[in-house]
């Protein structure tokens, strides 16, 4: 089964940028949506962004305009891109992959936001 690791998380300040990267160990062309989700210090897993095989793309409303995220089919990664971070941005994030029969998840990397 394929596995999922995330890197790039770390320590920012409000406003700074960070940009995680998802890596799977084998191909990701048959999954039909993958995406981040995260999930705070007692709280519910959110969705944070998605992308199809298609490229079509979906994000949460707190982090509409600010997060970007795409999807590398040849490097079999999926990226997201994160700018203008704020201190509720604070998370786990998790890399997320979505077959027809199964779902996937990564390890989580923490994502801390400085105020």
């Amino acid at each position: 089964q394929v596995q999922l690791v995330e890197s790039g998380g770390g320590l920012v300040q409000a406003g700074g940028s960070l940009r995680l990267s998802c890596a799977a160990s084998r191909s990701i062309s048959s999954f039909n949506a993958m995406g981040w989700y995260r999930q705070a210090p007692e709280k519910q897993r959110e969705l944070v962004a998605v992308i199809t095989t298609g490229g079509n793309t979906n994000y949460a409303d707190s982090v509409k305009g600010r997060f970007t995220i795409s999807r590398d089919n040849a490097k079999n990664t999926v990226d997201l891109e994160m700018s203008s971070l704020k201190p509720e941005d604070t998370a786990v994030y998790y890399c997320h992959a979505a077959a027809r029969y199964y779902v996937v998840w990564g390890q989580g990397t923490q994502v801390t936001v400085s105020s």
